[in-house]
């Protein structure tokens, strides 16, 4: 039986294929296809066709506009109710302190980081695409917030006397300070939520692909510095300003460090306590995971704990702990954004729009794979779009993605957004009835909330090892992205990833890898010469490989490859031509005056009668000398004898792994061919695919000299066809 299945692995193995066709070129083989028969329609055709509007058509694009509609009604209660009700409820618990130790990030009372958690969710689920991604306040965006915040509101906007001991001005000062932070936050999510819906509707969805993998990790990881030293503060329990912009994290931490002397030990105490509470709680739910329904809620049981501490010991009276304060109970009446704003954070709003895009879009795809569904990334940046910009109107800040909170809620059993809408609903019960029981909660609780949470995100500076590893590109990007978005903020600091990044791009096509290929022998396959042993070159051929496309950028870097590569240069072969032809024909000139200089004296040798002295041997015969050294040779006759050659005969540029070509590259094709032609040396293309073939068409490639008889179907009919060739020029120079 093993025997059988053994010979059955060899047949497979040993399986061959014989194809008997002609050598294919371009000319020879579009003359034995047949274009299809297409009608071209005119522009008014194809305006009227997209906008026709049909039943179907209709219910299509409302369905795609609205997701819910395809699911809800389908929606299995018996298998996902359950589920999704412990998913939301567990989801809605890190909700809810998560929304309020993010408005801190943001620059705004804790507040408004429940409205956050509460109307983008509940939109984000009518929407949204995606089945298990958690939408609210998230870190990196909510720092984004604060930096332009406090950037337009510093604290020396609002005047308040150094000497002013008074209660009331205090708080009418930060007051003041908080409202006109909190329209600039407003502006900035109606602005970013805009952007996004134009994007979507313009279907930019693609435009997540060139924030790369690494690029989002070294950026996320700067920003989660960024947002540990602006936690220092209010850990310690020290008052410094909030910086922004360039070296803003050199600044915060030469401020706290500076203050370090007037740290509020009972704030410390509270903040250190509750860090190491929250590290305890999220090791027992990561080594018991798999045994817990659900995991331990510490953030919720922290602030609970850190609530009931300091209403009980008074800590704000009793030893001056910053406490989150006034919670209004109830929802906001609608309110339109700050207009005027916007041309003071118009790039800000576009850097927040695209990471937030990219975080939730990414998410959300890693669950679709997981889950085996499919996602609409421009749904998702209209999704996002009406969240931020009509969330805008319910005071409320920009938001994205949460990672810890997406996870949560895949994992205790989320199945669709009924899980995100139930974690809405229960930050709504908080707002409208029992938020003004969490006034007392430290401030210094929420710091430690959001530390912890950054955990995750110190882990990615062991990305720098990973990309060192694998690939060095991608690990330039991963410091560029971080040490930009560290030392010059996260706007600039995206900014600059994001040009470094598309630099690296133009770098590999400027640096292609250049090869030279043989052939497998008795197969038509072709591979590097320097790669495998086995690999041959045949005699007289060169094949050319360059794995990029053929542009401006990179089409003297790819002729100046290829004569490396070959070790033929035309230009120097003509050189030396001219040089042999030169110097030859300087020495016919001076035989030709030998021979001159022989005749004459022999002519007076004869008149003066010693004609009989003259051997017979050396008596010219019909007017010339016999001796070879003098022998009269033609100008054609002496170039061909000391013309320097090449020992190619035919050079083969493979164009398989070329996307496209410009028309500057297509003036460098040509000169190649043309300047190989001059030393004889034949060049053709092969594996030229059909977009490719239409821009050397449009960019007037082929003329006279340069025909689609160059072109072959595959590397394999190039050789074939230059071996041909390079027989029929010996058979018909043996002939002559």
């Amino acid at each position: 039986m093993e025997h059988a299945q053994e010979e059955e692995v060899g047949l497979e193995q040993s399986q061959m294929y014989c194809v008997q066709r002609p050598i294919y070129n371009q000319e020879l083989l579009q003359g034995q296809l047949h274009r299809r028969q297409r009608t071209r329609q005119t522009l008014g055709q194809r305006l009227a066709h997209s906008c026709r509007c049909t039943s179907k058509k209709a219910k299509s694009h409302l369905y795609n506009f609205l997701p819910i509609l395809k699911w809800l009604p389908h929606y299995p209660v018996r298998r996902y109710l359950f589920g999704d009700i412990i998913s939301g409820i567990s989801t809605g618990v890190m909700q809810l302190p998560q929304g309020l130790a993010y408005a801190l990030l943001a620059a705004v009372p804790p507040v408004f980081g429940l409205y956050s958690s509460f109307y983008p969710v509940f939109l984000y689920t009518f929407f949204g695409t995606s089945k298990h991604i958690s939408i609210g306040t998230f870190a990196v965006v909510s720092m984004m917030v604060g930096s332009v915040a406090v950037r337009e509101v510093p604290d020396e906007m609002v005047c308040l006397d150094s000497n002013t001991t008074n209660t009331t001005e205090i708080l009418e000062f930060y007051s003041a300070r908080d409202a006109k932070r909190v329209q600039v936050a407003v502006a900035l999510a109606f602005l970013s939520g805009l952007i996004q819906l134009c994007l979507g509707f313009l279907r930019f969805g693609f435009l997540a692909i060139y924030l790369t993998e690494p690029l989002v990790r070294g950026f996320t990881t700067a920003a989660a510095v960024h947002v540990f030293t602006s936690q220092l503060k209010y850990l310690l329990g020290i008052k410094t300003n909030r910086y922004s912009g360039p070296l803003s994290v050199v600044y915060s931490m030469v401020a706290v460090f500076s203050n370090i002397t007037t740290t509020n030990i009972a704030t410390m105490i509270v903040g250190l306590t509750c860090i190491v509470l929250l590290l305890i709680g999220k090791e027992i739910n990561f080594r018991f995971q798999k045994k817990l329904p659900v995991p331990i809620p510490m953030e919720i049981i922290v602030v609970i704990i850190g609530t009931g501490v300091s209403a009980g010991m008074h800590l704000h009276e009793s030893y001056k702990v910053d406490v989150v304060g006034n919670i209004p109970q109830g929802l906001r009446a609608p309110a339109v954004p700050d207009i005027g704003l916007i041309p003071a954070i118009f790039v800000d709003a576009v850097a927040i729009a695209i990471v937030g895009f990219s975080m939730a879009v990414s998410m959300a795809k890693i669950f679709a794979l997981k889950h085996g569904y499919t996602i609409d990334g421009n749904q998702e940046l209209i999704a996002l779009g009406i969240c931020n910009s009509v969330g805008s109107f319910f005071q409320t800040i920009a938001i994205t993605c949460s990672m810890s909170r997406s996870l949560v809620q895949e994992s205790t059993g989320g199945k669709t957004q009924i899980a995100g809408a139930l974690s809405a609903v229960m930050v709504l019960l908080v707002i409208v009835a029992i938020g003004s029981l969490f006034e007392p909660l430290p401030q210094t609780v929420l710091a430690a909330i959001v530390m912890v949470n950054l955990k995750g995100m110190f882990k990615q500076f062991a990305d720098a090892m990973h990309f060192w590893r694998t690939s060095k590109i991608e690990l330039a990007i991963w410091v560029a992205a971080f040490v930009a978005s560290l030392l010059l903020g996260l706007d600039y600091g995206l900014l600059s990833a994001v040009t470094f990044a598309m630099i690296t791009v133009i770098y590999r096509t400027q640096r292609p890898k250049y090869r030279i290929l043989g052939q497998i022998p008795n197969t038509d396959i072709y591979c590097d010469v320097e790669e495998y042993e086995e690999v041959k070159e045949y005699p007289g051929i060169k094949i050319f490989q360059a794995n990029a496309s053929l542009y401006f950028a990179n089409s003297e870097s790819y002729a100046r490859a290829l004569i490396k590569k070959t070790g033929v240069d035309p230009a120097a072969l003509l050189k030396a031509r001219k040089k042999a032809q030169k110097r030859h024909a300087r020495e016919i000139k001076a035989a030709n005056e030998q021979r001159k200089k022989a005749v004459l004296k022999l002519t007076n040798d004869v008149e003066a009668g010693v004609k009989h002295e003259i051997a017979s041997d050396d008596l010219p015969v019909n007017g010339k000398f016999a001796d070879s050294s003098v022998h009269d040779m033609s100008p054609e006759e002496h170039e061909h004898f000391v013309e320097p050659k090449s020992d190619i005969h035919s050079l083969i540029l493979d164009f398989t792994p070329v996307n496209f070509v410009d028309s500057v590259g297509v003036k460098a094709l040509k000169s190649i061919i043309k300047e190989h032609n001059k030393v004889d040396i034949y060049v053709c293309i092969a594996g030229c695919s059909g977009p490719v073939l239409n821009e050397l068409t449009r960019l007037n490639f082929f003329d006279k000299s340069v025909t689609r008889e160059l072109l072959f179907h595959s590397v394999h009919d190039a050789v074939l066809a230059c071996q041909m060739k390079d027989g029929s020029a010996a058979q018909a120079g043996s002939d002559l």
